[in-house]
């Protein structure tokens, strides 16, 4: 189990448990985050679950895919150095510690 540290929109920051079998937005969606809407259920065809990850942490994940890179551009609040959707990063123990802010919604 992954813990993820979470700053929400209001700005308070809280440490969640994240199984290891599932993506970051199912994580955040147990965790009661209703700024991590999903509307696609994960399937990268929205941007509902658009975080901002730490910058020393972006360059521990995988790259970003064409699919996740198009739709992060099409946001108001993209930045390139830190936006990624929750729904493309998977839960393992090699994200123990992710830190994180959600997105404000566009």
């Amino acid at each position: 189990m992954a813990k993820i540290i979470v700053k929400d929109l209001q700005g308070e920051t809280q440490t969640i448990d994240a199984v290891n079998d599932g993506s970051l937005m199912e994580a955040l969606v147990e965790a009661d985050y209703d700024d991590i809407e999903a509307i696609c259920g994960g399937c990268c065809a929205c941007a509902t679950c658009h975080v901002f990850i730490t910058e020393d942490w972006m360059p521990r994940l995988p790259d970003r895919g064409d699919d996740e890179t198009m739709l992060l551009e099409s946001v108001d609040a993209y930045d390139e150095h830190r936006s990624r959707l929750s729904c493309q990063i998977q839960m393992s123990e090699d994200v123990d510690e992710l830190e994180l802010e959600i997105a404000p919604p566009d």
